[in-house]
Formats: C-alpha cells, structure tokens, sequence
C-alpha cells in the first residue's frame, strides 16, 4: 500500500487532516445546500412515473410514446452522467454542480410550456443531461469533504433530506394534477416548481468550497489549505482541537491516476461489481416508481385512489433513509447492500400480486423503505471505490449505466405489464435484484470504517501515471 508512517513533525495531507475533523456546523450547512438541489433532481426523476396517466391521456400516448416520455430524462442523464462526472474530475465538483443545476432549472421550465409529444421528450431529454451529473458529483463531493468515520451516517442523512422529494412530488400531483392553477394545466404547474426549485438552488450553490481533495489532487495546493484552514476553524470555534500525535500518522498521496485505471487490474473487479449493481438494482428502484401507477389504473383503481396509494407508498422513501442513517456505519455496507436486494425482491412480488388497498399501500410502502435503504447504502458504497482524481469520472460512467438501464426499463416493463400483467413485471424484478445481490456480496470489497485513502489509493497504485507522463495541472 502506498502509504508510511513518517517522523514526528512531517506536516498532514489534506486528506489526513480532513479525517480528524468533527462534523461541524459547516460541514451541514454544506450537505444541506446539497441536499437541497437533490431534492429537486429526485422530483423530477420521480414526476415522470406520477404523471404518467395523466399525461398518456393529455397527449394521446400509445404504450410506445408513453415509453419515451419516461425514457427520455433518463437517457439524458445517461450522457449527463458521462460528461459531466469527468467535467467534475477536470474542472472542478463546484463548476460542475452549477452545469448541472443550469441544465436542468432551464429545460425543467421548457417542459412546462411543451405543446406536444416530441418537444415534452426533447426537453426532458436535456434536463436529463444536467440531472445525470447531479447525483455523480454529490457523491464525490460529500466523499471528498466528510470524516471517514461518520461519512456513512452524514451521506444519509443528506440522501434522506432529498428523498423528501418523493412523498412531495406524489401529493402535490394528487392536489394539482386535475386542477387547472389560473387556467393552467397542474402537470404544467408542477414542471415549473421543480424549474423554480432548481433555480434558488443554483443561487445558493455559488457559495459552496471547492473539494479540497480535489484540489490537491491537481496541484492546487495554496487553494486546498485554504478549504480545508476554513472548516478546521469552523471546528475550532465549536471547542475542537487537533490531537498533537496526529502529526505521526500521515498518509502519502499518490500521483495522478488515469481514467481508464477502472478498467484494468485491481480496479476492474470494483468496476465490474458496481456495474451489475446499477445494471439491474435500478430496474427495482426506478421499474416500481415508473409503473406503479399504471399497475394500479391496470386492477381497475381510478386514477386518482391509484396516485393517492402511490402517494403513500412513497412515504417509505424518507423513512428508508432514516433507517440507513441508523444502519450505515454499524454494519459493513457490502452486506446492507446484498441483503437489501433480496427483501427488495420478495416486497415486489407482494406489491404486484396485492389487490386490496390495504395491502397494496402496505407493500408498496415496506418496498419503498427497504429501497431507499439500498439506494443510500449504494451511494456510499460507490463513492468509496476509487481514489480521488478519477472518483467522479469513474461514478459517473458507472451511474450512466445505470441511467440507461433505468431509461430502457419502461420500453419493456410497460409492454409485460399490458400483455402479461403485474406478476409478470415484479418476477423480473425480483430476478434482477437477486442477480444484484449475489454478486454484491461475492466480489464487493469491504469499506465500512475505513478511510478513502485505505480503500482506494493504494489499491490503485499500479494505475498511477508514470512520472515521465505526467503533465501539469
């Protein structure tokens, strides 16, 4: 490992001294700036599933335009993922955050205003793009800047304030979705408050730090002291003082590491892991949010008792979260994540084989909270996986998958759903998961407690770039 105990007075890293530090008041100001901007991109990402009776009759949609609509934000995202998580590793987590949030604050409104089918998928499609990066920088910032010992809990805790989004954007549909706000159309309305959402969001994010480790990971050495000199004395003044032996205990950073590290030794087997993961967990997470509606409209429930189920069931969304905060740092996460696969996979046979309302909002909710319990454990466990300078490159490419996944997901889940029924769509759901699970569980690697220069730096040394190729930041 590429790390050593120096003599007494070598000064910390970055990275040595960012692990020290309590989470402070200005730690959660930070998470929660973010946690705010999430929330919008998790509505919007959920808007789509809840509108989609209204808008197969506002527009006239076939199954097969149907479809589109729901892929469309999600293939976005698939480019955005890409694009933009390795704008975050070149340019910056900050610069990138302020992209995605443009992206999607802008085309979100457009949406609003959409006349038809093809302009609606257009602007989704973009929107799409500014929400695929949202979630992969989010990650590798909160990583980037939280202790290790309570980075678990305090990427949790952000998820949670996030998924609050859930519940919302299934009852403001259930309130506005047939009314008509000043003669406009509610599903209109509710484009435009996401667009409004995003905006005051873009506004308060210009003020957020640069990640210090990303900082020093480029050279930017003066930039990244100052960062991390800032939340030291934000700790200082809530009575924290830094323990004199720490002064023995300094990890070395490495060089810079190249892209395409996560596809050779010894980081392939994390990066063939982790796509499984996104592979098939969303065809769970995001497969039930898109037909859960139509699941219910197809028993026969009206469309407004099937938005108020729905609506209930998401509630289990930010409790699923809660529960994660509670979970996160007591247990190894490879072992959350596998286990939470498999509850997922029985609770979604039960919610597509419940036929009273009861045990429809029953299932539904119990599948919510145990999902959102695999999405957070998710998020951290994938944060932990490569070392800083390719940390949200690598995300990235991995969400990406996962978005395209999630966009084809309708293409052939609608169509089961209408020819073979409910049963049909949740056995393949549960296969997926289960397929997810094993895997996870076989060839995960153990991060839980340990620092993001344990886990990954060291494991990565054999893709650091040679001194001769290296260029200057």
């Amino acid at each position: 490992m590429d790390t050593h105990t120096p003599s007494p007075g070598v000064p910390l890293t970055i990275a040595a001294r960012l692990n020290r530090l309590p989470v402070t008041r200005r730690h959660k100001k930070i998470i929660a700036i973010i946690a705010l901007g999430n929330f919008f991109e998790i509505y919007e990402l959920f808007l789509a599933g809840v509108l989609a009776a209204t808008l197969k009759t506002k527009f006239a949609l076939t199954g097969f335009d149907l479809s589109l609509v729901l892929a469309s934000a999600f293939v976005g995202a698939f480019v955005g993922a890409v694009l933009i998580g390795r704008i975050a590793d070149r340019l910056g987590r900050r610069r990138a955050y302020m992209i995605t949030l443009g992206l999607y604050s802008v085309f979100t409104l457009l949406a609003a205003f959409s006349t038809d089918l093809w302009m609606l998928v257009l602007c989704r499609f973009i929107a799409g793009v500014g929400l695929g990066g949202e979630l992969p920088v989010t990650d590798s910032f909160l990583g980037d800047i939280l202790p290790s010992k309570r980075r678990g809990y305090f990427v949790a805790w952000a998820f949670t304030l996030s998924y609050t989004a859930v519940p919302v954007v299934g009852f403001v549909g259930m309130i506005v979705v047939d009314a008509s706000p000043l003669g406009i159309d509610g599903w209109r309305w509710m484009f435009a408050l996401g667009a409004l959402g995003a905006l005051i969001t873009f506004v308060l994010r210009r003020h957020l730090p640069e990640s210090p480790r990303w900082l020093e990971s480029v050279g930017r050495t003066d930039e990244a002291e100052a960062v991390t000199r800032e939340l030291e004395d934000a700790a200082r003044t809530e009575g924290w003082a830094a323990p004199a032996e720490d002064e023995a205990i300094s990890p070395v950073s490495t060089g810079p590491v190249s892209a395409s590290a996560m596809l050779r030794k010894p980081l392939l087997r994390r990066t063939i892991t982790m796509a499984i993961v996104w592979i098939l967990a969303v065809v769970g997470y995001h497969g039930f949010s898109s037909v859960a509606t139509l699941v219910l409209t197809g028993k026969g429930i009206s469309v407004t008792n099937s938005l108020l189920y729905v609506s209930l069931a998401f509630v289990g969304y930010p409790v699923g979260s809660l529960l994660s905060m509670l979970v996160m740092d007591r247990f190894e996460r490879k072992w959350l994540l596998g286990g939470s696969l498999i509850v997922m996979a029985a609770l979604g046979l039960a919610y597509g084989n419940a036929v009273t309302p009861v045990w429809i909002v029953l299932w539904g909710f119990t599948f919510t909270v145990i999902a959102n319990l695999m999405s957070n454990v998710t998020h951290v466990y994938q944060l932990e996986q490569y070392p800083t300078a390719i940390r949200t490159t690598a995300t990235g490419r991995l969400y990406s998958l996962g978005r395209l996944s999630t966009a084809a997901a309708p293409l052939y889940l609608i169509p089961m759903l209408e020819h073979s029924g409910a049963g049909a769509v949740f056995t393949l759901v549960a296969a997926a998961l289960a397929v997810a699970a094993v895997v996870t569980v076989g060839f995960g690697v153990a991060t839980t407690g340990r620092t993001l220069e344990e886990i990954s730096p060291g494991d990565a040394s054999a893709a650091v770039i040679p001194q001769r190729a290296r260029t200057a930041p």
